[in-house]
């Protein structure tokens, strides 16, 4: 695998802040491994609390890309965000984190991200919506980076070793994780009437097929789009709200989950040989395989 054109380094962000930021509160939050952006604890927990991977945004084509969920809670934008889409204005609402949704015969649906509930003058729920936030997974090596960055942290900072360079894998973060949520825990708040937002960056949701767009007031299901923009004379990135796409649920759950078919005639040949080969006495067990079609 070679490096990108450019790139000499994958790390974007180590906790919260640029290596090229050598500022005070930079290196001390980087000495004391802490997450500026909103994380259940002070301290970054992303894959261990004890060893976190620190890692917030990864370099990838000369821009960032978010690895880790925290990071798009930045100043909570992708909350309000999304209230302005699910609620009327001057309603009263907060959000609440991680909340169990269970199906009709009591079986778990998975845990939403954030519902936002709107509530009255005595506290009780009027109305809520769910906003679900998708980070991207990374194929590759990024604990080696990291721990070379870690013991000598400065801004000449170089990894340029080709094998397994991390980078991003967008159709794993999408079949494994984004279509998933959508199909249970989206399914299940459609047949109950409520809206629904998702968080992604702009370069994620560019992978996923297009959707159709309707206006903001027939929408059920809207898509933010995000991105990590550098900060004029400063060395910091801010999450930038780059566009919505207002959609309808059954429309996205339909282009999202669908996989584009293949060959008809390789898959026809594939059952050829397979058939061949049981005809001649293979077994099952035998013929497990994947036969390659020349």
């Amino acid at each position: 695998m070679s490096v990108e054109k450019n790139s000499y380094q994958p790390l974007a962000e180590v906790f919260g802040f640029p290596i090229e930021d050598q500022s005070e509160r930079a290196v001390r939050y980087r000495e004391n491994k802490l997450c500026p952006f909103n994380n259940i604890v002070s301290n970054c927990t992303k894959n261990s609390i004890e060893f976190p991977l620190g890692v917030c945004s990864l370099n990838h084509k000369d821009k960032p890309v978010i690895i880790c969920p925290i990071r798009f809670r930045e100043d909570w934008k992708i909350v309000s965000d999304a209230a302005s889409f699910i609620f009327d204005e001057n309603t009263n609402w907060t959000h609440v984190g991680e909340v169990r949704l269970k199906d009709k015969f009591g079986k778990s649906a998975g845990n939403i991200d954030y519902v936002l509930v709107a509530y009255d003058d005595k506290g009780r729920v009027l109305d809520f919506g769910s906003l679900e936030v998708q980070a991207v997974y990374i194929s590759g090596n990024l604990t080696g980076p990291f721990s070379a960055y870690l013991e000598h942290p400065t801004p000449e900072f170089r990894w340029t070793q080709a094998f397994k360079y991390p980078k991003p894998d967008y159709l794993s973060s999408s079949r494994k994780r984004l279509v998933p949520q959508i199909i249970a825990k989206g399914s299940i708040l459609k047949q109950w009437d409520k809206k629904q937002a998702v968080a992604l960056q702009t370069s994620f949701y560019n992978t996923l097929p297009p959707l159709p767009e309707v206006g903001k007031a027939e929408s059920d299901f809207a898509f933010f789009l995000y991105d990590l923009v550098a900060v004029k004379n400063e060395k910091r990135l801010e999450l930038k709200l780059s566009k919505i796409i207002y959609t309808k649920f059954a429309i996205a759950l339909e282009q999202i989950a669908k996989f584009e078919a293949g060959s008809i005639t390789e898959f026809t040949q594939l059952l050829q040989k397979k058939l061949d080969a049981k005809r001649s006495g293979a077994s099952d067990i035998d013929n497990l395989e994947n036969v390659v079609v020349e």
